[in-house]
């Protein structure tokens, strides 16, 4: 009814826009850059598959507290969200720290490693040097962006969404703007090309960061549990158990998830940098009608998370469950027609060459076929998560990619010829096995249950 559907996007609209236009300004990045050159748009490419790994795992960090954070914010347990904060910061600073010191010593070797095929030696080094220098500069933009996950998630988490989308919004602005005059050298300033985009990136970042600790901190009356954050880093031993047993399912969960994808694309490199390009081209359009399914999942879990610290009966929470994950699949059916029906104009707007863009039209077609299965398993994976279930959200994410998809590319891509297009088709195809293994798991009920209840 009405008032179902009021709850569900009061919850989710705010992050689909912000993850939409987070993400329409990606795509502007993207254009903007392959505008420039194919090599320009391969370097960074996979400098940004690398990021997206140690983004992830960011968001895996907080992801794990964040459980019990929406649970407390349902029992008004100021203290407890508190200390939940204190717990994303100090496990957001320990990985960042050694994801920059990694990217930093091996950032080059990394990066290597997804330029194959049939290219010459001199457009290789070309690619990898772009890449370099992208690199070089967005290593700074990792500290905002690592600390503002955890600000933004609790605000999420306890029911302020506007404001990450505004200071999203914020960053978009600021971003977009410095592209255009960065990337190609406008309003006086030098032609910096990818290096320009990297910077442009970077300020965004800060400015992101800068709003959302401005607006909670200058909040406190209304959203108690930020007074005397910083005064101590104290976190209840019981509590600290509770998320590191919970939560680290949910770090390794996305780490190797992520890892999965970059080695997943690892395997379809070896078709050549053509492969990189196209995959690069479809995967920017994805990610912009992903902001769907991604955002309604995540909404899903904040929403039942409140459920279950609240009390509510388990009846009511299942029903519930079951229409958010139904609106999420229907919603992305349509968003995946919409996808098929611009596959063939949008890669026309890169500047390359025309078997990149008619490889990136096909798999930009086989994404928008499996994109409803992605919004279940989406769904799925944050029911799993609201009530404590983090194990099995690591057996049921990435365990299933590692045990199936990963040696499923790695075996084609090495051992047989097959090419791209039914390499790429089979792998992206294994999502609906992965639906049957959901379904099943949601089915038994045991992820409905309170982990914050008091003693």
């Amino acid at each position: 009814d009405r008032a179902f559907y009021k709850m569900a996007l009061t919850v989710a609209l705010p992050m689909m826009i912000q993850n939409a236009v987070t993400n329409f300004v990606s795509l502007l990045d993207n254009i903007m850059v392959g505008r420039v050159g194919t090599l320009q748009m391969t370097g960074v490419s996979v400098v940004n598959q690398l990021l997206f790994v140690y983004n992830l795992c960011i968001f895996g960090a907080v992801a794990g507290a964040g459980i019990f954070t929406a649970q407390f914010y349902g029992q008004r347990d100021d203290e407890g969200i508190r200390q939940t904060f204190r717990f994303k910061i100090m496990i957001c600073a320990v990985i960042g720290a050694a994801g920059i010191a990694l990217l930093l010593l091996r950032g080059e070797a990394l990066i290597s490693l997804y330029l194959n095929g049939e290219a010459t030696a001199a457009e290789r080094a070309d690619a990898l040097r772009y890449g370099r220098e992208y690199l070089a500069v967005m290593l700074i933009g990792l500290v905002p962006f690592t600390f503002n996950n955890a600000y933004a998630s609790s605000m999420r988490e306890t029911g302020q969404t506007v404001v990450p989308m505004v200071s999203g919004l914020a960053a978009v602005a600021v971003n977009m703007s410095l592209n255009y005059v960065l990337i190609f050298g406008k309003l006086g300033m030098p032609v910096l090309g990818v290096k320009g985009a990297a910077i442009a990136t970077v300020i965004s970042r800060y400015t992101e960061l800068a709003v959302n600790a401005a607006w909670l901190h200058s909040h406190g009356k209304r959203y108690p549990y930020i007074k005397g954050v910083y005064r101590s880093l104290r976190i209840a031993l019981p509590l600290l158990k509770k998320i590191t047993i919970k939560g680290m399912p949910l770090l390794v969960n996305e780490a190797l998830w992520s890892a999965s994808v970059a080695v997943l694309n690892q395997c379809y490199s070896t078709r050549g940098l053509n492969v990189v390009a196209a995959n690069n081209i479809a995967s920017t359009l994805w990610n912009l009608f992903s902001v769907c399914f991604i955002s309604l999942g995540s909404a899903t879990g904040i929403i039942i998370g409140q459920m279950l610290g609240a009390g509510r009966s388990p009846d009511e929470v299942r029903d519930c469950d079951r229409k958010l994950i139904a609106f999420s699949v229907t919603s992305c059916a349509v968003f995946g027609l919409v996808m098929a029906a611009v596959s063939g104009i949008f890669p026309l707007i890169y500047k390359t060459d025309e078997a990149v863009r008619s490889l990136a039209t096909s798999l930009i077609c086989i994404n928008s076929v499996i994109m409803p299965f992605n919004a279940y398993t989406n769904a799925a994976y944050f029911t799993l998560r609201s009530g404590g279930k983090t194990l099995s959200t690591l057996l049921f994410d990435s365990c299933f990619v590692w045990v199936v998809s990963v040696p499923l590319a790695f075996s084609l891509s090495r051992f047989t010829g097959v090419p791209i297009l039914p390499l790429y088709t089979v792998c992206q195809g294994a999502e609906i096995l992965k639906c049957v293994i959901g379904f099943v798991m949601l089915k038994r009920g045991t992820w409905i249950r309170n982990i914050v209840v008091k003693e």
